[in-house]
This record gives C-alpha cells, sequence and structure tokens, in this order.
C-alpha cells in the first residue's frame, strides 16, 4: 500500500537529509507507528512536502508528484503559505480564498479521474500561536473550503487547525512551533496524532483489497 505525503516545508521537514526520504516531522511518526504497530503490512510512505509550497505550486507539480506515482492513498496539507504571502510577501501574487479553491478543486478531480487514491485533507495549522493573530483569522477562509472539499470528493478529514487552537485555548505554557509556522517535536506530535485518529489506514488497506479482490473476480469470470 503507497501513502503519499504532500505539502509545504511543513511536511517536507528535512526529507531531504533523510535517507529514507521521509523526513523527521509529523509524516515520520505517521511512518513509525504504522511501521511498528503493522510490522506485517507492506506499507509505503512517500513524502513530497516542498517548502514554500502554495497550492499554485502543488498544481505545477500535480502531474509528477502525485499522478505518476498513483498512490493508494493521498494526504495533502496546503494553505498556510497562501496566507503567509500575504503577510510576509504582500507585492507577491497572491492566492486568495476563491482561486485557492478553483485550483484544489482542479487538483481533487485530477486525483479522482487518474487514480484510486483515498483523498485525506488536512486542515493548514496556524501562523503564530495566537488565535488572534492576523494570519489565523486569514486561515479560517482556508478551512472552510478544506472542509467544503472534503464533503464534495468524500474525503477523510483531519481537523489540524482545530487541534492547534484547542491546544491554544488551553494557554499551556508550551510552544508548538520554532518561528510561528514550522513545528518543533511537540507541533509534529499534535499534526500527527490528529491525523492517526481520524484516518484509519487499515479501513483503507482492507477497502483496496476488496476492490482487487473485484477485480480478479471479474477476469476470472
Amino acid at each position: 500500500m503507497k501513502l503519499l505525503f504532500i505539502g509545504d516545508s511543513i511536511t517536507r521537514c528535512g526529507r531531504h537529509e533523510d535517507p529514507e526520504g521521509i523526513g523527521s516531522g509529523y509524516v515520520r511518526l505517521i511512518h513509525d507507528y504504522y511501521k511498528t504497530n503493522r510490522p506485517t503490512e507492506n506499507y509505503e510512505f512517500i513524502n513530497r512536502g516542498v517548502g514554500g509550497d502554495r497550492i499554485i505550486d502543488l498544481n505545477a507539480r500535480w502531474e509528477q508528484d502525485v499522478i505518476q506515482i498513483n498512490p493508494d492513498m493521498l494526504s495533502i496539507s496546503i494553505g498556510i503559505n497562501d496566507v503567509w504571502r500575504q503577510l510576509d510577501s504582500r507585492d507577491q501574487k497572491q492566492i486568495y480564498p476563491e482561486e485557492f479553491e478553483h485550483i484544489y478543486v482542479k487538483l481533487l478531480n485530477r486525483v479522482r479521474e487518474k487514480t484510486k487514491a483515498e483523498i485525506v485533507l488536512m486542515e493548514p495549522t496556524v501562523i503564530e500561536e495566537d488565535i488572534e493573530a492576523e494570519g489565523n483569522q486569514k486561515l479560517k477562509s482556508y478551512v472552510k473550503i478544506i472542509h467544503k472539499l472534503s464533503d464534495q470528493f468524500e474525503a477523510t478529514l483531519v481537523p489540524t487547525h482545530q487541534a492547534f487552537l484547542t491546544f491554544l485555548k488551553a494557554k499551556a505554557d508550551y510552544k508548538l512551533t520554532r518561528d510561528g509556522v514550522h513545528m518543533n517535536s511537540a507541533g509534529n506530535m499534535l499534526m500527527a496524532t490528529t491525523w492517526l485518529n481520524n484516518v484509519n489506514v487499515n479501513d483503507i488497506n482492507l477497502k483496496i483489497r476488496g476492490s482487487r479482490r473485484e477485480v480478479l473476480n471479474d477476469m476470472k469470470g
């Protein structure tokens, strides 16, 4: 079973320095969980996170990094840079919610048309560890779009943004990021546990096996 994770630097998280190409972030924690809890399963984890990526950058590499890989499960985490660039690079062409949704729909349509992948949509996390920060206010529209698309495409939703807000509301004296955006080990753990609590890879695997049996039965018939 081939599991593909795609997104920005939060997903990338050292994958180029890792001999396994998985990195040291939330993808690594998910990988290690399944490798130790399902040792007999043949899970292949692929990380295609690229630092600085926005939805338009995913669009530019979608054929090579998703369609050609043809995963059984595709997990997407995008949206932070679409908002962050509005704060730190105001002279750059911006991707506002309407265009973000338009491109995201196009990408998901291609997945449905070209692959049989089960889709997992992750909410963007946070910009600054402050609920009232401008970045987190702007993220609300993007989070709503991802909820809408999860319904439209019958995808599994991972409420990562909500998990971070819940933590921030608790006012714990502990940081989740190194700079307000990029995760420290605790932030990666929160992302991974939120993913694991909402995605059942075993169910997806059983579904895939059932589909393959149906194909083989049709061929025999």
